[in-house]
């Protein structure tokens, strides 16, 4: 069936036509022509209707702005690092190091411990806190701009990679918002900064083939609190300098009657699991250091994974979103790369001319640049990953709609236009979400869009290593 289904996407437009065609011309020579030709006609329109999927669409986003007492400046995170003594000099330094480099500006969110006298070392009262916070402010405002009713929603979706508590995220959503009893939950864990993506993906499959769900709710978020490492594993300590708090609720429906009022069409998505591999399958991977302290171990074999990956996972999408210059151009270099057994290195198809806006995930600048690299992106494509972490960080898996809320924020999207979100995962994963706008982004303003007291100082320049006045690093 799945190789039936594409096939009919293809072909029976093309079919109808033909089919109609010919049905005229019966009834014009012959009405005993009439009936075999008018069950051809049926036949073919029952399989064209078959095969077309059923319509989703994001009936608008939410993404969590913690208040501005949260600010993880560079002199918050020194402090933090400092009071809880339990990292050597040398350690301290290169954390220094990694965050003038990581492309974070001084306006990133931290967790709630980190602003606690007292507090070195998160506990769980402070995840949890932090979760809630984020989420119940996501939520309730997704729910009140889009005037969707908690009992309207047929489908709970939650993701946080790396906190699990009990009773579960989904089940403090459904107290929290009481939810219907009847409602279907999903809530997943250690999917990594994929996660967001994923979900959507989820729910999309649940949308067009789940029978009587008609409104599904994704909540995209991760806990900072409980992953906070404190040794001196330099692979380790990475994660201490460019992951912040940030939390994204998303409403979707397969409903037609919403569309009049949703923001996006959600075209295709696609998500490929390359773990087999297994330089990739560790290349972030939680453990214990030699001390016992337990953190995320960000690998040199990361940026190899998201290039490698990144190639197979294009490969897969490229003929579905490619136009058919693009595509024959692509055909072509893989056929002389094939003939030349890889001597000739198949041509990067130039996506830009398959989506006006690119969402990647921002898992770093090494990341962002890696991926710009690729697929031979320019710094206006590259503008919403790069200001994005410089403005909220890495918020893992959220992140890429506070990228889609920067380019509203901007007025960029106009109606029509596609968007084309990438996040990558450990495991390792790769997902693409592609969007179709239904409106400009200037139609209506949004008072909860995370930009919207500072998108007029963005783009801001940004130089690694001069991200921040020289003053903040005295060692004094």
């Amino acid at each position: 069936m799945k190789l039936i289904k594409p096939f009919f996407r293809i072909t029976s437009t093309t079919f109808l036509f033909v089919s109609t065609f010919l049905l005229l011309s019966a009834v014009a020579h012959s009405l005993s022509s009439f009936v075999p030709f008018g069950c051809l006609a049926i036949v073919v329109l029952s399989c064209y209707c078959y095969s077309r999927p059923t319509p989703v669409f994001l009936i608008g986003y939410s993404c969590f702005k913690p208040s501005s007492d949260r600010k993880c400046t560079y002199v918050a995170s020194e402090s933090l690092v400092r009071r809880s003594r339990r990292f050597s000099p040398e350690s301290e330094e290169f954390m220094r190091k990694i965050y003038l480099k990581s492309g974070l500006g001084d306006e990133t969110y931290g967790p709630p411990f980190m602003f606690r006298a007292g507090y070195e070392e998160a506990r769980l009262e402070s995840a949890v806190q932090e979760a809630r916070e984020g989420i119940f402010s996501a939520v309730d405002s997704l729910l009140a701009k889009t005037a969707v009713h908690p009992l309207d929603i047929d489908l709970l979706i939650v993701t946080c990679g790396s906190f699990s508590p009990s009773p579960s995220l989904s089940s403090l959503i459904v107290n929290h918002c009481k939810l219907r009893p009847d409602v279907k939950v999903y809530n997943l864990s250690g999917m990594g900064c994929s996660s967001g993506v994923l979900s959507i993906d989820l729910a999309a499959k649940i949308l067009r083939h789940g029978g009587n769900v008609r409104c599904a709710l994704v909540v995209i978020t991760e806990s900072i609190s409980l992953n906070w490492y404190f040794g001196d594993n330099r692979s380790m300590l990475v994660t201490n300098c460019i992951f912040r708090v940030g939390c994204a609720a998303a409403l979707l429906t397969n409903d037609p009657a919403r569309r009049p009022a949703a923001k996006f069409e959600l075209v295709r998505s696609l998500r490929t699991h390359h773990g087999a591999d297994d330089r990739a399958y560790r290349a972030a991977f939680q453990e214990e250091d030699d001390e016992g302290n337990t953190g995320i171990a960000l690998t040199k074999d990361l940026i190899r994974a998201a290039t490698t990956n990144l190639g197979e996972h294009i490969k897969i999408l490229a003929p579905w979103v490619l136009p058919p210059s693009q595509l024959a151009s692509y055909a072509c270099s893989a056929l002389v790369s094939a003939l030349s057994r890889r001597y000739a290195k198949p041509a990067v198809p130039d996506f830009t001319t398959s989506f006006e806006h690119i969402c990647i995930h921002t898992g770093g600048r090494a990341v962002i640049e890696q991926v710009g690299r690729v697929l031979q992106l320019s710094e206006e494509a590259t503008e919403p990953a790069r200001m994005s972490l410089h403005r909220f960080g890495n918020t893992s898996s959220s992140l890429v709609f506070y990228e889609l809320a920067y380019l509203e924020a901007k007025r960029r999207i106009e109606r029509g236009d596609r968007v084309w979100m990438l996040a990558f995962g450990t495991g390792f994963k790769v997902g693409s979400l592609v969007w179709r706008s239904l409106r400009s982004s200037g139609d209506v303003e949004e008072e909860d869009n995370p930009w919207s007291d500072c998108v007029y100082s963005y783009p801001v320049s940004q130089v690694p290593g001069e991200s921040y006045p020289v003053d903040l690093h005295s060692k004094s």
